[in-house]
């Protein structure tokens, strides 16, 4: 391949994405690379609630018909956004170095304490229900600055919530009329895949891509993925698994936020650990 089409969201934070493996590309295999840029029904339903709608492919499907069809020959996505099961013939090659996965805490100034938090994800609710028992929440939609402005000049609640790779990403270390602040990983479980940026292909270039990618990042949120591949969970499930060098944190609606100790065995057959250990904290498993 002398050239590769990258199909990418058109957002900024996915453009960004986008570029960064694009040099990437143009880096390691000396290639020319062009983008192609595609509106998923995420983006068009700005204003469904993806607790209530799911969100399951609302921001992949698009980009996936694109490599089926053979417009594009890579989709770039945020790990987060993609659903555990690849449509057939089509592969998530790899990962760029994973970056922080933590979420931050972005509150209006002056509010030591937020009583009211605009999110629409039922992994950030519960948890942050937890370190702060009265907060009430809403739901909040659009790109990173429109939330920022939403809280910081808006006034549409005192806080909300975003993942510090996507502010580090469009390189935004603060905002006017708010204070950033970050959730450990050990109070605020990070959504599986989170801060990853996945390269998906068809399959029968899944070895010319996955040969440039960061091996880390492959296992660690293929050991993520296989504790979701197993709960069904999706943008509408209160679920948090992230995997780091020594730690598994898991958090879930039924059972709280828990942590095993991992070793590299564990990461070497993914499917495995993750079985035991869900049938340990007492989840049926199908």
């Amino acid at each position: 391949m002398d050239k590769l089409t990258l199909a990418t969201r058109k957002s900024p934070l996915a453009l960004a994405q986008t570029h960064q493996v694009a040099a990437h590309l143009q880096q390691a295999l000396g290639v020319e690379v062009e983008l192609l840029t595609i509106t998923t029904t995420g983006d068009r339903q700005a204003a469904w609630s993806l607790e209530e709608k799911g969100g399951k492919g609302l921001f992949t499907k698009e980009l996936e018909e694109a490599l089926l069809e053979k417009r594009a020959d890579i989709a770039v996505h945020s790990a987060k956004d993609l659903p555990g099961d690849q449509p057939e013939g089509l592969v998530v090659a790899g990962y760029l170095p994973r970056v922080d996965p933590r979420d931050v805490l972005v509150v209006r100034k002056g509010i030591e304490e937020p009583q009211t938090v605009a999110t629409g994800s039922p992994r950030r609710r519960l948890q942050l229900g937890m370190l702060y028992p009265n907060i009430e929440f809403s739901e909040i939609r659009g790109n990173v600055d429109t939330r920022l402005r939403k809280i910081g000049q808006d006034g549409v609640a005192e806080a909300t919530v975003l993942a510090a790779a996507g502010l580090s990403r469009l390189g935004i270390g603060s905002w006017p009329g708010t204070e950033f602040r970050v959730l450990g990983v050990e109070s605020m479980v990070p959504a599986v895949g989170q801060a990853a940026v996945a390269i998906q292909c068809r399959s029968e270039n899944q070895q010319k891509f996955s040969a440039i990618l960061d091996a880390e990042t492959l296992q660690n949120v293929a050991l993520e993925r296989a504790f979701q591949s197993l709960l069904g969970g999706g943008c509408h499930t209160a679920l948090g698994v992230h995997a780091t060098a020594d730690t598994l944190w898991f958090f879930h609606d039924e059972i709280g936020l828990r942590s095993f100790p991992l070793t590299s065995s564990d990461l070497s057959s993914p499917d495995e650990f993750a079985k035991n250990h869900l049938l340990r904290m007492g989840f049926a498993l199908k």
